[in-house]
């Protein structure tokens, strides 16, 4: 029955207009930068930068490096955005259209209905970020040939440079861990979802956490309390393109994340139960 439950669940969701914005979006977005790399002088200064430190820049400028540049802003600004949309669409969606009364009227827990939300919002979050990996690899190697991977992220001090097979690999693993930002940003906004708000003030609810605590984490003089931050523990995807990646803080902010997440569901569930549902 919970399978059953679960599969209608992601009928509704994918059944939803405003479920494909993020998939559109990133498609336009990649597909406009990989031109911008193809036929300007954007590449220019990476291609100084390469043969300055003794490097044949043409076999780093290529479809993977150009693929994870796109990767960084997307994963900063819009990957949050649209996860953030539809986590704070699953409940509230359901209760301003007056049809989470009916659901509950049938034998189903509150909580069972949630846990199926949210599991679905999981989901989601995983297929929007392989979109966001395949779509940028598909467009980046449309015009760039396939060669290694030079990766640049001065906030993580990772300067790195990898063979097509190795940067390949940690290209791939940079979207596995980056499910996890895209997973814990959604379970953010499906907190709120869980109040008595609309799901516009849900969604922006969620974003606001996600950015106030984005430039409390960049303020200088908070450096030593950047532990602290939600979205310090979100970049965790970047570590995975160090040359010796550092597993320790990995799973140091996967295990820091995990207790975000039964946080913000226990709260939302436990604010869920008490509501009263009245249309």
């Amino acid at each position: 029955m919970f399978l059953l439950q679960f599969r209608n669940e992601l009928w509704k969701l994918f059944g939803k207009k405003r479920t494909y914005i993020g998939f559109v979006m990133f498609l336009l977005a990649q597909n406009v930068i990989a031109l911008v790399f193809r036929y300007t002088h954007a590449s220019r200064p990476m291609q100084r930068m390469l043969e300055a430190g003794g490097q044949v820049a043409e076999h780093y400028i290529s479809a993977l490096t150009i693929a994870t540049i796109m990767l960084v802003p997307s994963a900063a600004f819009l990957l949050p955005l649209y996860v953030a949309l539809i986590g704070g669409d699953l409940v509230a969606k359901e209760a301003e259209d007056g049809t989470l009364r009916m659901i509950l009227c049938r034998p189903v827990s509150r909580v069972r209905l949630l846990m199926v939300k949210f599991l679905a919002g999981v989901v989601f979050s995983f297929l929007l970020v392989a979109a966001l990996g395949v779509f940028g690899l598909a467009f980046s190697r449309m015009h760039f040939h396939w060669g290694g991977l030079f990766v640049w992220m001065p906030e993580q001090s990772i300067f790195s440079l990898f063979d097509p097979g190795t940067g390949l690999s940690r290209y791939l693993a940079g979207h596995l861990m980056l499910v996890s930002e895209a997973a814990s940003i959604m379970c953010l906004a499906f907190m709120f979802s869980c109040f008595n708000i609309k799901p516009a003030a849900a969604t922006i609810l969620a974003l606001s956490f996600v950015f106030v605590s984005f430039i409390m984490e960049h303020i200088p003089y908070f450096k030593d309390y950047q532990n602290w931050f939600f979205t310090h523990h979100l970049n965790l995807w970047q570590l995975v393109f160090a040359e010796t990646v550092p597993w320790w803080r990995i799973l140091q902010s996967l295990s820091l994340l995990a207790g975000f997440n039964a946080t913000f569901l226990t709260i939302g569930v436990a604010a869920f139960q008490v509501r009263d549902i009245k249309s």
